[in-house]
């Protein structure tokens, strides 16, 4: 294989080294999506296998002397002519460049979405407690010591009360 095929391999290779798998499975909820998650990194471990065997070895020489024996001189050298005249074109990398920007504003993305789910997550957590506490109160609180605490539910009942209004 040429120079660049084994280096493109070798960097697939040591990339997969990388990949946090039984990180992302821990995140996986649903039943199909683990099935799906399980069949990709079959597949990536087989073209993974694949390039680092098959293609990232270097093609055994010709023996041309050996062909020029039982062939004959001008038919190999024909060949061999042939065979050093095909130039094998250098890999273009055009989707990464392509590509780069989008994902790397999804990752930003990502780190915003993450840091909202984390104040969210916080709030709620808070809010559970404070939940939570209320239930524990709940039989021996007074009405003034829930209002103490929502203000904006005193306000509204005596707005009620004031305006003779009592809910039917």
């Amino acid at each position: 294989m040429s120079g660049v095929g084994k280096k493109i391999a070798d960097v697939t290779f040591k990339a997969s080294k990388n990949i946090d798998w039984d990180g992302m499975s821990k995140l996986i909820v649903s039943e199909a999506a683990r099935k799906e998650f399980f069949t990709l990194r079959r597949t990536f471990d087989e073209v993974n296998t694949q390039l680092q065997t098959k293609f990232s070895q270097e093609p055994e020489p010709i023996d041309w002397e050996y062909y020029r024996k039982g062939i004959g001189n001008k038919l190999v050298d024909m060949y061999k002519e042939a065979y050093d005249g095909i130039e094998i074109p250098k890999y273009v990398d055009k989707v990464t460049p392509e590509y780069k920007p989008k994902i790397d504003a999804l990752l930003v993305e990502l780190k915003e979405a993450e840091q909202q789910s984390l104040k969210e997550s916080e709030r709620l957590e808070k809010e559970i407690a404070d939940v939570q506490e209320l239930k524990k109160k709940l039989s021996t609180m007074t009405a003034d010591e829930y209002f103490e605490k929502h203000p904006e539910l005193r306000q509204k009942f005596d707005d009620e009360i004031r305006n003779d209004y009592w809910g039917y």
